[in-house]
């Protein structure tokens, strides 16, 4: 059994312990010992971070094999088409390559935190939000994705990765979960002739 930390990474926090300039850092959020990222989130996203004390269960959360999708609620600059919705699930080419389909649909505003700084707003041009989810994890995949289709992406939440969901955690909160990973030492059971 390992143990895992779910963490809502606040808005300009880097998801590394230490910086050589003066921005935030996990250490301000994450008081336990022999915890560390199991990916990665941009600093200036918000939410979701896993954070594991077992090499084993860091290295199968990584590993492509296993990739886990992750979901994201983004706002974007727009009133976001069914065009461009159509576009996110089908996959778009970007510089590194085509990406595979997302799920991708408008909703509601949600309820969220405040962010601060907020996001900026004008007057004349709308924003719309949408949910979307991805089985890749290019860098700053959704903001390109967004872009893209011609919807720049204006606030990023990563609210699942895989099983694990934010869940009503509010930025800076962590909690913790077990884990049971497959014995991977078992032997296979034979195949037939």
């Amino acid at each position: 059994m390992a143990e895992l930390l779910l963490l809502n990474k606040p808005f300009n926090v880097l998801s590394q312990f230490k910086d050589d300039g003066e921005r935030d850092t996990l250490a301000a959020y994450v008081k336990e010992a022999g915890f560390y990222p199991a990916g990665r989130l941009d600093y200036d996203s918000e939410g979701l971070m896993i954070l594991v004390s077992d090499g084993k269960l860091q290295a199968r959360i990584a590993d492509p094999k296993y990739k886990l999708t992750k979901t994201y609620v983004v706002q974007v600059e727009g009133e976001i088409s069914d065009t461009a919705l159509l576009q996110l699930q089908k996959g778009i080419t970007l510089k590194d390559g085509p990406t595979k389909p997302a799920r991708a649909r408008q909703i509601s505003l949600p309820r969220l935190w405040s962010r601060t700084p907020p996001v900026r707003e004008r007057k004349s041009i709308p924003t719309s939000w949408l949910e979307l989810t991805i089985s890749e994890g290019r860098n700053r995949q959704v903001r390109r994705m967004t872009a893209h289709v011609g919807f720049p992406t204006l606030r990023l939440i990563r609210t699942a990765i895989g099983p694990w969901e934010l869940n009503g955690l509010m930025p800076g909160e962590s909690r913790k979960e077990q884990v049971h990973l497959p014995d991977t030492t078992t032997t296979k059971k034979y195949r037939r002739r």
